[in-house]
């Protein structure tokens, strides 16, 4: 076991919780806060904070010196980041290495994902995964609902707006930006608008809420932060995005669709962009699943291969309006 040694006196870690909290506080220290540490430890801001809490508490310093915006490593932080983060890595590698050798992931792995979203991106990545993982057979369910992970068996989700209910976590994957889009064919001869207020003067297809049956307002922002509410005087309604996107193809209007629904056909120029600089944003776009206490090899497989394809397909900056 290596020992390091300060100028303060230092108590022992509990090693039952030294891993977790560790891990939360060089995540916390590399990506400059407890939100980002969170989103890729797959745990809650107020776990992460916990956690590193309870790492301070034990060796009797303060690591990170907070405020309400910024969160900087102490003196003593700084050469506890130091000294540990090289063993941290070897200890993870060395569990990520044993966990493979014990047992290839299998088993039935239950995922629930939005009908349109879970088609478009995540059913392609399903025969790389095949691939790589054949003894996991899958049950996946396409349905427009938020399901209750645990009550249900669900081993994860795929989307936005769920409950962080006890013993559920979330893996932001991307930002669900929202933007305003219209056919070539509808905006020949008009005018391109040139702010938020300008849409008033177009057809509007305007999105009615499954979950509550309202019709959807937004609130437009740009990048230095200004807000306009949207008019809306919506012509036609509808309660499905990609039946949004199709009317909106059709020449129909102008719809506010979110880009995941909409990239396929603004790259293919079958939809343009309206008013670049604004966006609506809906929040997280998220992979939840249950804790990551003893996670089944088949869940950790699946979480791993969606946030590599993630980054291999670039999905979140292509997802992004900004």
């Amino acid at each position: 076991m290596r020992y390091f040694t300060f100028k303060y006196s230092l108590k022992v870690a509990k090693p039952v919780e030294s891993l977790a909290n560790l891990e939360s506080f060089v995540k916390s220290a590399e990506l400059g806060g407890f939100s980002a540490a969170a989103r890729r430890l797959g745990l809650t801001p107020a776990a992460v904070s916990r956690n590193v809490a309870a790492l301070e508490a034990n060796l009797g310093v303060r690591l990170f010196q907070r405020s309400t915006r910024r969160l900087t490593l102490t003196e003593a932080g700084e050469r506890f980041l130091q000294s540990v983060v090289g063993g941290l890595e070897s200890i993870q590698a060395a569990i990520t290495g044993i966990s493979a050798d014990h047992a290839a992931p299998a088993g039935l792995l239950k995922v629930s994902l939005a009908p349109g979203f879970g088609m478009d991106y995540i059913l392609p990545m399903l025969p790389a995964f095949r691939a790589r993982y054949p003894q996991v057979k899958i049950d996946w369910h396409f349905e427009n609902r938020h399901v209750d992970l645990i009550a249900e068996g669900y081993d994860a989700a795929i989307g936005g707006g769920f409950d962080l209910t006890p013993g559920v976590v979330a893996r932001e994957l991307a930002r669900a930006h929202v933007v305003a889009v219209a056919a070539p064919a509808y905006m020949k001869g008009r005018r391109l608008p040139k702010r938020p207020e300008d849409l008033g003067g177009f057809d509007c297809i305007a999105m009615r809420s499954p979950q509550t049956g309202r019709i959807r307002s937004w609130m437009l922002r740009d990048t230095r932060g200004r807000e306009v509410a949207l008019p809306l005087d919506p012509q036609i309604t509808l309660n499905d995005p990609d039946a949004i996107c199709r009317a909106a193809r059709m020449g129909l209007g102008v719809a506010m669709v979110a880009m995941p629904n909409v990239l396929a056909d603004l790259e293919a120029g079958r939809l343009l962009r309206l008013l670049p600089g604004w966006y609506a944003d809906l929040g997280p776009i998220s992979l939840y699943f249950s804790s990551r206490s003893q996670m089944p090899g088949k869940l950790r497989a699946f979480v791993d291969f969606v946030t590599e394809q993630f980054r291999r397909q670039d999905l979140t900056k292509r997802f992004s309006a900004v």
